[in-house]
Order: C-alpha cells, then structure tokens, then sequence
C-alpha cells in the first residue's frame, strides 16, 4: 500500500487536492501536526471537494509519533538529494511506501533530513529560477510514478461513457 504523508501542512488547498489524488488512487494520507488551517475550516473541504470522507487520513501529534506508526520503507522528498524519484524501483517490496513531504514554506526539518539522506529522492528542477515546486503537484507526480510501476493494482485503467453502456 501506499501512503502520502504531510508534515504540519500549511496550506489547505493543497492538503485539499492532495487528499482527492488520495481518494483516487487509494493512498493512505497522513497529516503530521501541527496544521497552518484548521481542519475544519470550510475551504479544506471545498478543495477536497465531496472526496474528505473517502480518503483513509491518519493524524499524528509530531514527526517522532508519525515515526513509531509507520511499517515499512519510507521516502522523504526534497529537493537536497541526489536520487530521482522515477529511479526508485517501488515493485522490489512487500512493504508499505510512505512519501514525507515537507511544509510548503520550510520544508522537512535539516537535522532530520541529513539524519536520513539515504531516504531522499528529489524532482528534478531548474533550481537557478524555481525555489520548489507546488505541494499537491509533487505528491501527484510521486505517487503515479510509484502506481505506474505497479500496474496501477486496484485502479481502473480504462472506462466508458454512460451512453456506451446502453447500446
């Protein structure tokens, strides 16, 4: 299984569109505190559209809480690394995938990230005109790549319209 794992989100339309590819791909999404929205707040659910109540979230109190829950191989995304995402095999494990990425404006911690630099994996960017790239985006970009080199398991690879049905 995979999981999309969000450390002390501050912006909620991103959490918003991240929590709809979650629904749509049937990713676990994990919203590590402290939050710069409350959850509540109506346009958290507006960018998740009628999908919120599908999505499997998991809170956590802290990174370190986080940390103890997961089972498996866990992935941080950043920008300081020097492995490309698409050059991960994610069809080598049995295990669970989990993908950190950082808050919008901070990023994951450094002292965290150079604790565990082998478990990073970057997007490759321009990075003489852009500072990073949009949250949701990324966690898009991750989580198809990882789904596309399993097949897409459980996923519709193809459907029809309606009309189509009846004839």
């Amino acid at each position: 299984m995979n999981h999309i794992v969000l450390f002390e989100p501050r912006i909620h339309f991103n959490t918003g569109n991240i929590a709809r590819t979650c629904a749509a791909t049937n990713t676990t999404l994990h919203l590590i505190e402290p939050f710069g929205f409350e959850i509540t707040d109506k346009n958290l659910k507006r960018a998740g559209l009628d999908y919120w109540d599908k999505v499997n979230i998991i809170y956590h109190k802290n990174l370190e809480d986080f940390l103890s829950h997961i089972d498996g191989k866990l992935y941080l995304v950043s920008k300081f690394s020097d492995h490309v995402y698409s050059d991960i095999d994610y069809t080598e494990t049995s295990e669970d995938l989990y993908f950190l990425f950082g808050r919008e404006d901070t990023g994951l911690p450094e002292t965290f990230m150079r604790e565990n630099a082998e478990k990073c994996i970057r997007i490759p960017m321009n990075d003489a005109h852009v500072r990073s790239l949009n949250l949701s985006n990324a966690a898009c970009m991750i989580i198809y790549e990882a789904l596309r080199q399993q097949e897409f398991a459980g996923l519709e690879l193809s459907h029809t319209y309606e009309k189509d049905k009846l004839k």
